[in-house]
C-alpha cells in the first residue's frame, strides 16, 4: 500500500464518516478507488474553501491546471494527484465530469445566487453530481441508462446539504436558498442581511422553505433508487447505505420542526446502522417502479 494511498484512506474517515461506513461494504479495491475520488473532491474543495475569497479565483485556476495535468500525464508531485491519477486512468473517468466539478465551484467563486428552483437545482447538480458520476465506474455501474440515476443522487444529496447548513452557511454570508422561496414565505430582502443576526420571524419562515427542500430531495433519493439494478448486490448495498444515511439527516431535521437555529443535525452511530440494514432489505426486496419517471434536471 503507497503513503499516498494511505493518506486518501485517511481523508475519507476524517472527513467522511457516512460516506467511509458505505464503502466498508465494497470490495477492498473498489473501496480504496472512492476514498482516493473522495480525498481528491475534498482537496478541491478546501482549495477553495480554505483561502480567502480575493485568492480563491487563482486557488480555482490552479485546480484547472492540476487537472490538466492529471489527465495529459504531465509530471506530479502531490500524492493525492498521483493516485487520483491512477483511478482515473485505472476505471477511465472522462475528464469532462471533474472539470464539471471544478465548474461548480467558480459558481461559488462568483458567489452565484440562484433566482429559482430550476437555477438551484443545475447549481447542486454541478458541485455534488459529478463525484456520483466519477464514482460509477469505480463501482461497476457502466450502463448509460444508469448515469441519470447517480446524476440524481447527487442533486438529493446537495439538497440535503444545503438544507442542513442553512445556519452555517449564513454565518459565511452564504444563502443557497433560491430567491423565489424567500419572496414565497415573505423574506424578499434576506440577502442584505447575510452574516448578521436571523431574528425569531426569520426562524419561523425558513422552516417551510427547509422542509420543501428536504421534500424535494426525497424525491430525488427514491429517483436514484432505481439505478441500484445496475450494479451488483454488493455495490448497490453500499450505494444504497450512504443514500439512507444521508436522507436521514433529512428525518433529523424533521425532528426538529426543520429549526435552523438548532444545533447541526447530525446522524448517530446506531441511526447509520439502521440504514445499512435498511440498504440491505432494498437491495434483496427491491420494490422500486421502474416505469416510475426520474426527476432529472429542468430543461
Amino acid at each position: 500500500m503507497s503513503d499516498a494511498l494511505e493518506l486518501c484512506r485517511t481523508e475519507i474517515a476524517r472527513h467522511g464518516k457516512s460516506f467511509a461506513l458505505a464503502s466498508r461494504l465494497l470490495r477492498p479495491e473498489e473501496r480504496d478507488a472512492a476514498a482516493v475520488l473522495y480525498a481528491w473532491c475534498r482537496r478541491a474543495d478546501d482549495a477553495i474553501d480554505l483561502v480567502a475569497p480575493p485568492h480563491q479565483a487563482a486557488a480555482l485556476e490552479r485546480l484547472r491546471d492540476e487537472l490538466e495535468r492529471v489527465y495529459t500525464n504531465k509530471p506530479l508531485t502531490d500524492p493525492t494527484l498521483v493516485e487520483f491519477r491512477r483511478i482515473v486512468n485505472a476505471c477511465a473517468i472522462p475528464e469532462v465530469y471533474p472539470r464539471e466539478l471544478l465548474a461548480g465551484m467558480e459558481m461559488d467563486v462568483k458567489r452565484h445566487v440562484s433566482a429559482t428552483w430550476d437555477e438551484l437545482l443545475w447549481y447542486s447538480y454541478r458541485v455534488a453530481s459529478p463525484v456520483g458520476i466519477m464514482t460509477s465506474p469505480v463501482w461497476g455501474m457502466r450502463s448509460e441508462q444508469a448515469l441519470p440515476h447517480a446524476i440524481d443522487l447527487g442533486i438529493a444529496m446537495q439538497l440535503t446539504n444545503i438544507a442542513r447548513d442553512v445556519r452555517e452557511d449564513w454565518h459565511r454570508e452564504r444563502l443557497y436558498l433560491p430567491d423565489e422561496l424567500l419572496v414565497e414565505h415573505g423574506l424578499p430582502r434576506l440577502r442584505e442581511h447575510l452574516g448578521g443576526v436571523l431574528l425569531a420571524h426569520h426562524r419561523e419562515r425558513l422552516r417551510p422553505i427547509v422542509r420543501e427542500l428536504v421534500e424535494v430531495a426525497d424525491r430525488y433519493y427514491q429517483s436514484a433508487d432505481r439505478g441500484l439494478v445496475y450494479l451488483s448486490k454488493r455495490n448497490a448495498w453500499g450505494v444504497a447505505a450512504a443514500r439512507f444515511i444521508y436522507c436521514d439527516i433529512g428525518r433529523r431535521l424533521a425532528e426538529r420542526r426543520f429549526d435552523v437555529f438548532a444545533p447541526r443535525a447530525v446522524v448517530p452511530l446506531h441511526r447509520k446502522l439502521l440504514s445499512l440494514v435498511k440498504a440491505s432489505l432494498v437491495v434483496l426486496m427491491p420494490r422500486v417502479n421502474q416505469k416510475q419517471p426520474r426527476l432529472g434536471l429542468p430543461a
